[in-house]
């Protein structure tokens, strides 16, 4: 994975380029809605933080359900542009709900996870890497041979030991709960959350 010069969260970010952030998220999906793709933003209007490359998720639930989540791991884009693209994407390009209307939009909630950059774990064992997880904190991307998930560390919110987070990584990547291999790689990331 290529990285480019990412925020490591919670350092850089002030309260107003938080609210900068949630406002541009709500306002790609006003666009969306207005324009079917998501805005253009101008750069020079946001300051030297939400111009840096970063790598966001952006989540979006109705009436306390999940409603859309679409992001990247890869740092690719300026911050707020980056925002903007995955707050459309989001609310229009999830396969695993119908877009977002007009009627829904007002209700929905936003949240935005900026992401550090991700570091491979060294481990010799699975009972060695689960020792290493930090619940709450982690967030993970898993890999081996051409199977691969990542989880938010938000999603230990619905999960409570390392084993079941690890459990549920490998079950998104297409594997079963007990697969295991030496030659599995998974590095550790952490978000700064938005909400």
């Amino acid at each position: 994975m290529s990285w480019g010069t990412l925020l490591m969260p919670s350092t850089k970010l002030s309260l107003k380029d938080k609210k900068s952030l949630l406002t541009t998220a709500r306002h790609a999906i006003q666009y969306g809605l207005a324009y079917q793709k998501a805005p253009h933003m101008e750069l020079d209007k946001y300051t030297p933080e939400l111009q840096a490359i970063g790598a966001s998720f952006v989540t979006l639930k109705e009436s306390n359900q999940l409603r859309g989540c679409i992001g990247t791991l890869e740092a690719k884009l300026p911050l707020i542009q980056d925002v903007a693209e995955h707050a459309f994407a989001a609310a229009f390009n999830d396969p695993r709900f119908p877009p977002v209307t007009h009627i829904e939009e007002p209700v929905i909630h936003i949240s935005i996870s900026i992401l550090s950059q991700a570091h491979p774990m060294t481990f010799n064992s699975e009972q060695g890497l689960l020792a290493q997880l930090q619940v709450g904190k982690d967030g993970l991307i898993f890999q081996y041979k051409n199977h691969n998930s990542t989880f938010l560390p938000s999603v230990w919110d619905q999960i409570q030991t390392p084993a079941e987070f690890l459990n549920h990584l490998k079950v998104k990547a297409g594997l079963t709960q007990d697969f295991w291999s030496d030659e599995i790689k998974i590095s550790r990331y952490y978000c700064d959350h938005i909400d």
